[in-house]
C-alpha cells in the first residue's frame, strides 16, 4: 500500500523514478513529489525510501526536501519576524528557504520585524498551504495533565504573567513558571529543560526551570564539584558571594547554591569560605 505523504510533515517516501530534475517520491493521493536534483543525497537509488519534508515552493507545487524545518504542522514554535506586508501579514524564519506566512488575522497582537512570534503551525483550509498561527490556545490539550510533581517536561516560553511566564508544556499543555523559580533571564519564544513543581486541583501546572529537593541538589552538587576541579580546587563564589555572581557561573539561584555548599560540607569534600569554595 502506497504512503500517504502528509504535507507539512517529514514523511518516508518511497523513490520510485530518476528524471533530469531529481528523483521522484511516491506521494500516495499526493502523487509522485520531486525531489530536486540539488537535494538528492548522494548514492541514492530508486527503490530506496528517505526521509524528506514536504512543503510547496514558491509556484505553489508540493515538493520534498531533505532541509528539516525549525518545527512543522501540529507544533508550537518561537519563530523570527523577518519581513512584513501591509495586506498579508508577517514572514517568519523556519529554517526553510520559502519563509511561513503568519497572516494578520492570525495575529492577536501585531508583530514586527525582530520579533520572536509564538506560533502553531497549521495548513490553512482555505487555500491548503502551511502557515502560522499566533491564536495557539485552542490548539493546547484542555484535558488534565497526568503530570507529577518533580516529573522532567519540555517548556516553551509563551508570554509574560503578572507571575512570571506562561509556557506550553511537552507541545501539549499550559502551565505557569513562577518569576521566583527562575535562575537566569529567558525569553519569549526559548525553550527549556523544566519541571513539574505542582499540579493544582483544577489541573493547572505550575512549573520550575529547576528540579525540586533532593533532585537539585544533587545535581547541583555534581556541578559544583566539576568545576571546582576545571579551576584549580578553588572556585571565586562563596557564602557572602552576590545572587547575580552565582547565577552568572553556575545558572542557578543562591538558595540552591548553599544547600549545594551544605551537603557538600557535610559530606567533606569542601570547605566553604566567604568569597571562595575550596575543594579538600
Amino acid at each position: 500500500m502506497p504512503a500517504m505523504a502528509l504535507l507539512g510533515k517529514v514523511n518516508r517516501l518511497l523513490i520510485v523514478r530518476d528524471s533530469d530534475h531529481g528523483m521522484y517520491l511516491d506521494g500516495g493521493p499526493l502523487g509522485e513529489i520531486l525531489l530536486p536534483t540539488r537535494e538528492v543525497p548522494a548514492d541514492l537509488e530508486q527503490g530506496e525510501e528517505l526521509d524528506v519534508f514536504v512543503s510547496r515552493d514558491s509556484e505553489d507545487r508540493i515538493v520534498a526536501t531533505v532541509t528539516r524545518p525549525f518545527a512543522q504542522v501540529g507544533e508550537f514554535a518561537g519563530l523570527r519576524v523577518t519581513a512584513t506586508h501591509e495586506r498579508i501579514g508577517a514572514f517568519l524564519d523556519w529554517g526553510m528557504a520559502k519563509e511561513l506566512l503568519l497572516p494578520w488575522a492570525e495575529q492577536p497582537h501585531r508583530v514586527a520585524v525582530g520579533d520572536i512570534a509564538l506560533v502553531y503551525i497549521v495548513i490553512d483550509p482555505r487555500s491548503n498551504r502551511i502557515i502560522a498561527t499566533g491564536r495557539t490556545q485552542r490548539f493546547l490539550k484542555k484535558s488534565r495533565p497526568k503530570y507529577a510533581p518533580g516529573e522532567a517536561v519540555t517548556l516553551l516560553i509563551q508570554d509574560r504573567s503578572p507571575l512570571g511566564y506562561n509556557a506550553i508544556v511537552d507541545q501539549q499543555y499550559r502551565g505557569l513558571l513562577l518569576a521566583r523559580e527562575l535562575p537566569r533571564p529567558i525569553a519569549i519564544g526559548e525553550s527549556h529543560p523544566g519541571f513539574i513543581q505542582d499540579v493544582r486541583p483544577d489541573g493547572q501546572l505550575t512549573l520550575s526551570l529547576q528540579a525540586s529537593g533532593y533532585q537539585r541538589v544533587g545535581g547541583l552538587s555534581e556541578q559544583i564539584l566539576a568545576a571546582l576541579q576545571e579551576t584549580g580546587g578553588r572556585l571565586p563564589l562563596g557564602d557572602q558571594s552576590s545572587p547575580d555572581e552565582i547565577r552568572a557561573v553556575l545558572g542557578t539561584s543562591k538558595k540552591a547554591f548553599k544547600q549545594a555548599l551544605g551537603s557538600l560540607y557535610r559530606q567533606r569534600l569542601i570547605e566553604i569560605e566567604p568569597q571562595s569554595v575550596r575543594l579538600l
